[in-house]
């Protein structure tokens, strides 16, 4: 045993001259995380790198209870859940307790993440990190396979396709002081998705659907269906059903106000980030770049990205914070839904009611209504881009 730990312990170590960026390309996230998390006295450059593994490392647990059990890219409305990852041959039964473990664990990470950013606060870092050097270990098997470079999880082609106006062969980013700020708004928003999905206590509706999809196939017998229907959308509607289940119950209060709060927090760091990124004169491999830069990407920056954004933002901030309400068809041009108050008060979703209006009158009243117009200059600007940009930039 004392060998083994030994072995172990050599495994994680970093190879003498070896960049971090290699590190975490031969060892992994995992393993380079825990040798960064032990030092006494990190750098600021590996505070960074601690803050950014444990949010990668985040990701990376969750594709691994993904691929435990079975579950493909099939959830495209849920952030982590709409990833591609491999197939396992060999996976168990999707157990609703493992959803609950999967969100939970993402926001410890998040937690542990923001930790390591608080710790380097402003202070000045460059650190290199080659994009081929990032991968996860979907299998949990200490080896990289296919499928599981983070260009190919992401669904991002890096260096090439839509978004890209330069095709880079050897991706490359230089993160500095800038990027912990939208590293940080990063973390919120995975945190405040967890806080949503948690507020709505998703197993019972999970453990309903499943129980009621088995009964169903249990009355095939021995014959298949005459028609494809099930293969065909018995996942999607499940899926639907799930979703509906849960929404239709009265959420916790106090994480539906940790979820508000992590929105609100999310727009503050992207805010900083930008009034950074403004004043940076350098131009070395940027993560986002201003308007003088080059992404170390390839990634195009149309010109005005940054105010247009940043005006998209300032319309989510009205919002979260009741000053600008959210029309609905039946209030006309002078009431609208405070958001604000759906968040210190959460209701159940009833989308009859909700689509009829009488659901939402709790939370109607007189005031300014959020217009579209800053969506649309974004969207016009980045020319159908818009959520690729949206996801990007947080």
């Amino acid at each position: 045993m004392r060998h083994l730990a030994l072995a172990l312990a050599v495994a994680a170590s970093p190879v003498a001259a070896e960049t971090l960026s290699e590190e975490i390309g031969r060892a992994g996230i995992a393993p380079t995380e825990a040798r960064l998390a032990a030092l006494a006295a990190p750098t600021n450059e590996e505070l960074f790198a601690l803050a950014g593994l444990r949010f990668l490392g985040g990701v990376e647990a969750a594709l691994q209870l993904r691929w435990q059990t079975g579950v493909q890219a099939d959830w495209s409305e849920l952030p982590i859940l709409r990833l591609p990852i491999p197939e396992n041959p060999n996976a168990r039964p999707f157990a609703p307790a493992d959803f609950t473990a999967l969100v939970t664990g993402l926001d410890a990470d998040m937690d542990a993440a923001r930790a390591a950013l608080d710790q380097l606060g402003d202070k000045p870092f460059a650190l290199e990190i080659r994009m081929v050097d990032l991968w996860f270990d979907i299998n949990a098997n200490g080896t990289r396979d296919g499928g599981e470079d983070i260009g190919t999880v992401t669904g991002m082609a890096l260096g090439g396709g839509r978004m890209f106006g330069v095709d880079v062969q050897d991706p490359m980013v230089t993160f500095d002081t800038a990027d912990a700020a939208w590293l940080s708004a990063y973390t919120h928003f995975l945190s405040a998705f967890s806080s949503v999905t948690l507020a709505y206590d998703p197993e019972p509706a999970i453990q309903r659907v499943l129980e009621s999809s088995a009964a169903m196939h249990a009355l095939w017998g021995e014959t298949l269906p005459s028609n494809a229907m099930d293969m065909m959308f018995g996942r999607q509607v499940d899926r639907a059903a799930m979703v509906l289940f849960a929404l239709s119950k009265t959420p916790d209060k106090a994480l539906a106000q940790d979820a508000h709060d992590h929105l609100l927090a999310m727009i503050t760091e992207n805010r900083r980030f930008w009034s950074m990124v403004a004043l940076e004169t350098d131009n070395t491999n940027e993560w986002i770049p201003n308007e003088q830069q080059v992404s170390g990407l390839g990634i195009y920056m149309p010109p005005g990205t940054a105010d247009r954004w940043q005006a998209v933002l300032a319309d989510a901030e009205k919002v979260l914070k009741g000053e600008a309400l959210i029309p609905h068809w039946r209030f006309g041009a002078e009431a609208g839904i405070n958001v604000k108050k759906m968040f210190e008060d959460p209701p159940a979703v009833d989308l009859i009611t909700w689509i009829q209006g009488e659901g939402l009158l709790p939370y109607a009243e007189k005031g300014p209504q959020i217009s579209p117009a800053a969506w649309r200059d974004f969207e016009s600007l980045v020319q159908g881009d818009s959520m690729l940009f949206a996801v990007f930039l947080n």
